[in-house]
């Protein structure tokens, strides 16, 4: 039993973090707050990280019932998630250059987040659809959509769940607060070409949601067709 409950958890993780990929995310949520101190950049981190738990409980929990309600199908959370995720880049990818920020000659003094700059972007679009993005909700969900009604089985899959939404929590906070010192590790020019690759990779992923959300849509109506 914790052999397997242990084999979900590394599964679902690494299914999950590779996905959703917090470190190239990362470059965009530093381009995404530029004008922002350390301090506010790691409180808007702390507050994307808790939301994106949230998002992956609500999809592993209630996502099923959810889409099935409102008639929506993988497919179209698909295609319609990666539109919103290919435009991100698309945007991104095509922002003018930030002006190189001068050096101070006195340490920074760190004032509290404007009330609406930092939590106006925490949820859209950092959290969605940026970070827990239709991939990983999609993913979240069919992790989860043959979770089985008998009560030590439920329970296992539960306790996955919650292990996994915090482990990914924890790996986005960290990444996302120290985005700033990896960007001083590279430097300016290489901050500036790794933004715009991770603004690249991210239209790539966009389209590529897409193109798998409208293969699932086609697919059967090809073969419906090729059996007449």
């Amino acid at each position: 039993m914790i052999e397997s409950l242990i084999s979900d958890i590394l599964f679902g993780f690494t299914g999950l973090i590779s996905i959703i990929n917090p470190i190239s995310v990362a470059f965009v949520f530093l381009d995404r707050t530029t004008s922002f101190t350390d301090e506010e950049r790691r409180l808007l981190a702390k507050r994307v990280a808790i939301n994106a738990f949230f998002v992956l409980v609500a999809a592993f929990f209630v996502g099923t019932p959810v889409l099935h309600f409102f008639g929506i199908s993988m497919e179209a959370l698909r295609i319609g998630g990666g539109l919103a995720v290919a435009v991100s880049g698309w945007q991104l990818l095509n922002a003018p250059e930030p002006e190189p920020r001068p050096v101070a000659a006195e340490p920074t003094v760190v004032k509290p987040a404007p009330p609406h700059s930092a939590a106006g972007k925490a949820f859209f679009p950092l959290t969605v659809p940026l970070t827990t993005g239709p991939g990983s909700i999609a993913t979240a969900i069919a992790l989860n959509a043959n979770r089985t009604h008998k009560l030590s089985a439920w329970l296992l899959s539960s306790v996955a769940s919650l292990v996994i939404s915090t482990l990914v929590m924890l790996v986005i906070y960290y990444v996302y607060s120290r985005a700033a010192r990896l960007a001083q590790y590279l430097g300016v020019e290489g901050t500036r070409v790794a933004m715009r690759v991770s603004s690249f990779l991210l239209l790539c992923i966009g389209v590529q949601i897409i193109l798998t959300g409208l293969t699932g849509f086609l697919t059967p109506i090809a073969d419906l067709h090729a059996a007449r």
